[in-house]
């Protein structure tokens, strides 16, 4: 009972330093759009729920905090939208995402922290990150918009989340209870936090002005004559009235004749290049530091100059595989490790990577049209942010997540069958197993499943024949 008063004693000051701070002026201009149930209501919401989510990163700091902060952000900038669409009237596709630029520019500021090499908290990071689209609800114009009801489409959001914030659970459960505290408070700010808000307040969207400003003259000014034109907006926005174009893409022929030859029986290490200790990352004078005399390093013949940064292909303190950067090179091998290493392959383009060995975990990220096969992993296999990649499992994998992927084909053997296989904000994701027989083709898992069923069903309605016939 006192929290629920401090909680309330924290909005009303929330809503007084508002006032002050614009001489008892804001939304109306007289002060009356801060004190609407609505925008009070939101206050409270804030209060309660993401204080909770700023308390546990106090608590953590680092780039969980980071985040964070942009989450208060986002919300600070849909209440002022909220207001705002008191005084203003509906606008037209093009003027909605203006006016919504404010919160639009917080949401890709949050999404740039995702971007580039894994932070060690990327769960958090993401799960953050891609909660900020729920805020999106308040884009909702009508049943012709294309969006889902505002409640629904809170809801939705929060799924694309929830992906990363159980990873969190999972991770920390037993280490850190900060980190479970963070993540259940974030749930919560959405789930029932800002669905019921919305709930109670814009079932059907937000309810513009009648009478109020246009959408540009309300929340732009005219450039003086001297000023330059300002530059274009990004093309890809969260509000934006166009659909963005895919940027998926297949996988090459090339890729499948790899994993075909693979599969063969044949010798398929033959053709590929011998290891001399020249190649060793330990004895190569301009690598010092990252692998110790004792540990064995491999690499294979020179790779091509990458775009994103120079390319790497060694063993990171004898725990971490890391191969970035690789373009056109079918012939990486990785034969010297054990399940205590993990494989980092990052920014790979074009290649085809041999895992020899079972290792403890394998991520491949922001890769495109890139092909791995491993023995079998311990933990995990994960696939993020690429583009037409190719993964086969020659042992047992427990899970197989893929996410923010267009264009996977997996490949399971029959020991990895029993694992699970994950998918978040992914397409275009075809799972192939061994036939029955050692010389049958692979067969796609959904034909698979459907080849069951039409033979179930054909099986069901011949006993229902045969059975009408006896009696």
């Amino acid at each position: 009972m006192e929290e629920k008063l401090v909680q309330r004693l924290e909005s009303a000051v929330m809503r007084l330093e508002a006032l002050s701070a614009t001489g008892g002026s804001v939304g109306t201009g007289d002060g009356t759009a801060v004190l609407d149930p609505s925008i009070i209501a939101f206050d409270d919401l804030r209060s309660q729920f993401l204080g909770k989510v700023s308390s546990a990163a106090e608590k953590i700091g680092g780039h969980v905090l980071d985040i964070t902060k942009i989450v208060e952000a986002a919300f600070a900038a849909q209440r002022e939208l909220l207001i705002k669409i008191k005084e203003t009237k509906k606008p037209d596709n093009s003027s909605l995402a203006e006016f919504l630029k404010p919160l639009n520019d917080v949401i890709v500021k949050a999404t740039k922290m995702t971007e580039g090499r894994r932070s060690d908290y990327f769960n958090q990071l993401k799960s953050a990150a891609d909660s900020l689209s729920a805020l999106a609800w308040i884009a909702y114009t009508g049943k012709d918009c294309g969006m889902t009801m505002p409640i629904a489409y809170v809801e939705e959001s929060w799924q694309m989340a929830e992906f990363y914030s159980n990873k969190i659970l999972v991770e920390f459960k037993n280490k850190d209870p900060n980190h479970v505290e963070w993540a259940k408070a974030l749930k919560e700010l959405y789930l029932p936090g800002l669905r019921d808000y919305v709930k109670n307040h814009y079932p059907l969207g937000p309810v513009w002005s009648a009478t109020g400003k246009t959408a540009v003259s309300a929340l732009s000014k005219a450039p003086s004559p001297s000023a330059p034109a300002p530059p274009a907006p990004p093309p890809s926005s969260l509000f934006s009235s166009e659909s963005p174009q895919a940027s998926s893409s297949r996988p090459t022929k090339g890729m499948s004749a790899v994993f075909d030859e693979i599969n063969s029986g044949k010798p398929v290490t033959s053709g590929l290049r011998k290891v001399t200790d020249d190649m060793k990352t330990k004895n190569r004078a301009d690598r010092t530091g990252v692998v110790n005399a004792g540990e064995k390093g491999a690499r294979v013949s020179s790779p091509s100059v990458s775009k994103t940064g120079p390319p790497k292909f060694e063993l990171q303190m004898g725990r971490k595989w890391v191969v970035e950067n690789q373009v056109g090179e079918k012939n990486l091998v990785i034969d010297d490790c054990d399940t205590k290493q993990s494989v980092y392959v990052y920014g790979c383009k074009g290649s085809v990577l041999l895992i020899k060995g079972k290792v403890n975990n394998i991520t491949i990220d922001k890769c495109t049209k890139m092909g791995v096969v491993f023995a079998g992993v311990v933990a995990a296999c994960e696939v993020v942010n690429c583009n037409g990649v190719e993964v086969q499992c020659q042992g047992s994998a427990p899970t197989i997540s893929i996410d923010n992927t267009n264009g996977c084909q997996l490949y399971l053997n029959k020991d990895s069958l029993d694992g699970s296989i994950t998918t978040a904000k992914s397409s275009e994701i075809n799972v192939l197993v061994p036939g029955d027989g050692p010389d049958d083709d692979w067969v796609m898992l959904s034909s698979l499943f459907l080849f069951l069923f039409l033979s179930l069903l054909f099986h069901f309605i011949l006993i229902g024949i045969v059975d009408e016939a006896l009696h």
